[in-house]
């Protein structure tokens, strides 16, 4: 048995036997079947009932291609001259499901087409059954998240090697280094726009890597992760080049490098999210700086870079081994300077795993 198929059938678990699991392209869809595609207006549909097997319903132009990547058996296409009623009308005549978890990011357009052909069934969201399943990662998942992580720990080492060679370069000039080097190191792509801010930027937490110039003594913020095998990481690390930084920016990112320490050392089997999230909060809160504190402390990671479970104040989900999230914690002063260290950890049976493990510190 294939780990999709595997996944799949634990889903199934959760299913009542007239329940119906539909999933468009996506992430989740990847997760159960091993095709990896992307939306588009011709329809793609796996469905997977509460009892029996899956099936595909598909373009008939790429049929081979999703018969080739999948465990799926039951693959059904359909061609453009007479579309997908003729596969759809009698399947779901002999599934005939009471109730139906759609894909959480379906389409709107699929997800009403499918409300209208359903008109008796109850609609949720798919990820009430599967959420569950993918915030516990399998063995396979974990390695595949090792190595992106490795990936981005060689790839930050290249950036600190620059030293004072990176002054005078653009931000979006540094952020397209990163890119090159993540995928000398194994990596495929950029897991999400590469964040790369210096100065006064760095307190926008999501700023977009642009035309400005870093200088000596800047701080600048470096947020960014690749893939491997469909699963991603995500680091970030606050450094100065090359100079002098602004006054106060030592002792706040002291204060951060704390409270990421303090958070990781509440990560273990039965403790909850909020827990964590509190770890790295009363850090920044007694150094004066709660205000400046102004996300979550970290989300889960995986096929999606966000993902569940979310670390964040308040937050009641209890920590299970083969979960993992970021540890995230930042302090951002406007006009001035933002200080984020970011690492991912896997929960295990006794405490955490970092997944990153390059020098946390600010001097290049």
């Amino acid at each position: 048995m294939t780990p999709f198929e595997r996944r799949t059938r634990r889903v199934q678990s959760r299913l009542d036997d007239d329940d119906l699991l539909a999933l468009s392209p996506g992430r989740s869809l990847y997760y159960l079947s091993g095709v990896d595609a992307d939306p588009s207006d011709r329809l793609t549909l796996l469905l997977v009932p509460g009892e029996g097997d899956p099936t595909f319903v598909v373009p008939a132009l790429e049929a081979d291609g999703i018969r080739a990547a999948t465990w799926v058996a039951d693959v059904r296409p359909w061609r453009d001259g007479t579309g997908p009623d003729r596969v759809l009308d009698p399947l779901f005549e002999s599934l005939s499901p009471s109730r139906v978890f759609l894909a959480d990011r379906m389409w709107a357009t699929v997800s009403l087409d499918l409300r209208e052909r359903l008109p008796g069934a109850r609609f949720d969201l798919a990820s009430e059954v599967l959420t569950p399943l993918r915030r516990r990662k399998d063995d396979r998942e974990l390695d595949a998240l090792r190595a992106a992580a490795e990936a981005a720990d060689a790839t930050m080492r290249d950036v600190r090697a620059l030293g004072a060679d990176a002054v005078g370069r653009t931000e979006a000039d540094l952020a397209s280094f990163v890119a090159e080097r993540l995928e000398s190191h194994g990596g495929t792509g950029v897991a999400f726009e590469t964040i790369v801010a210096a100065g006064a930027n760095g307190a926008d937490p999501h700023h977009a890597s642009g035309d400005r110039v870093i200088g000596a003594g800047d701080p600048v913020v470096l947020d960014f992760g690749t893939r491997v095998d469909g699963y991603v990481s995500d680091q970030t690390r606050t450094v100065v080049f090359d100079g002098d930084p602004p006054a106060a920016f030592a002792d706040v990112h002291s204060v951060v490098r704390e409270a990421g320490v303090a958070a990781v050392e509440a990560v273990e089997p039965g403790a909850v999210t909020g827990a964590v999230d509190r770890a790295a909060r009363s850090v920044i809160e007694s150094a004066g700086y709660g205000e400046r504190f102004v996300h979550r402390t970290g989300h889960g990671v995986g096929l999606d870079v966000h993902e569940a479970p979310d670390v964040v104040a308040g937050g009641e989900v209890t920590l299970e081994p083969g979960m993992v999230f970021s540890v995230e914690p930042g302090i951002y002063l406007p006009d001035r300077f933002g200080v984020r260290i970011e690492d991912l950890v896997v929960v295990t049976e006794d405490g955490c795993e970092r997944l990153n493990r390059t020098n946390r510190g600010w001097r290049c």
